[in-house]
């Protein structure tokens, strides 16, 4: 079977067929799935819900990323490499573990989604073609919200995040399929007309979330396995940035960001099918694993953390299809747990 590379976005960019032409392993305790490991790093065991794909033929690959849940609680994703024609954008029930269609096109590789604040609005980035795109919450109504160069060069847009103003942050993956640090961190106006470069010379940029007060940034940069903090003033300006964790991920990369009501870090991980929680101030609390690393699952992009409640739902994807797993967040969702 064939195993995801390096990145799977890098991928994206060879597809010529597509429009492209994008811890502690210790048993669980009683409770069933936690353990307390050495240290305050524990082991969270997260539990199969439903497989959601499989490998398409067309690109010999599936990858799920962007879980977010709508108004009405119900859980949208995407397939990253869905060919033309197969679900790009679908909505899970999570309560009959049935999957529908919600949208699909001849030429996106949607690489997250995430609703807007300020118009209700579903907005996903299209890594292949340096665009984001928006739809109607139904998944009708498509929109090129923005195209084009940032400063001279065109975006690989990867995950996104909004403030309370509906502005938008995306990390910019630029560079990567020729290993050089040309990534970016970006900011783009709500009416989708001015963008902004807030960071550059990124080491393929992917995981970005703003912390619980919306005073800053957390992006991840795939390639250093490392998690920087961009501090923001009221405008969107940067005042300071640093590098804030580094994360042991062996052959793992770190992928996607989301961060729960506590401010702690649900670091996703390339590679292998677990994530890394870190708190606001760097301590690895736990690592999420899924029981026994189930074979053909490689990686766990990303989680969406129910509004209000502690139920988190993970993407975990590899030659074995493209799944949902979900166990117990340390602390409640928010907007920034959910979606990016």
């Amino acid at each position: 079977m064939r195993r995801l590379p390096i990145r799977p976005l890098a991928t994206l960019t060879a597809l010529g067929a597509l429009a492209l032409t994008g811890c502690g392993t210790q048993t669980a305790g009683p409770a069933g799935d936690r353990s307390t490991a050495s240290g305050a790093d524990r082991t969270i065991r997260a539990h199969e819900l439903m497989q959601v794909t499989k490998v398409h033929e067309e690109t010999g690959m599936t990858l799920l990323e962007g879980p977010v849940f709508d108004e009405d609680g119900r859980l949208l994703l995407v397939d990253v490499t869905a060919p033309a024609g197969k679900p790009k954008v679908m909505r899970v029930d999570v309560a009959r573990k049935t999957a529908r269609a919600v949208h699909t096109d001849g030429r996106g590789a949607y690489t997250s989604a995430q609703f807007s604040p300020y118009d209700g609005r579903l907005y996903l980035t299209d890594y292949a073609h340096g665009e984001i795109v928006s739809l109607a919450p139904d998944g009708g109504d498509p929109r090129v919200f923005f195209s084009g160069e940032v400063d001279g060069a065109q975006m690989n847009p990867d995950d996104l995040a909004f403030d309370g103003e509906g502005n938008l942050y995306v990390s910019d993956s630029r560079g990567l399929s020729e290993g050089k640090a040309r990534g970016r961190v970006v900011r783009v106006g709500r009416d989708g007309e001015e963008a902004t470069v807030l960071a550059d010379d990124l080491a393929a940029t992917n995981g970005i979330s703003f912390d619980a007060d919306y005073r800053g940034l957390w992006f991840s940069e795939l390639t250093e396995n490392r998690i920087s903090y961009l501090g923001l003033d009221a405008e969107g300006r940067v005042t300071s940035r640093h590098t804030a964790i580094r994360v042991d991920g062996g052959i793992a990369q770190t992928d996607s960001i989301a961060v729960d009501a506590d401010g702690n870090l649900y670091q996703g991980l390339h590679g292998r099918p677990a994530m890394a929680v870190y708190s606001p101030h760097g301590e690895r609390l736990a690592t999420v694993e899924i029981p026994g690393r189930a074979e053909g699952l490689e990686s766990a992009t990303n989680i969406a953390i129910t509004p209000g409640g502690t139920k988190a739902y993970m993407t975990v994807s590899g030659p074995a299809g493209g799944y949902l797993y979900t166990f117990e967040a340390l602390a409640q969702g928010i907007r920034q747990s959910n979606g990016g």
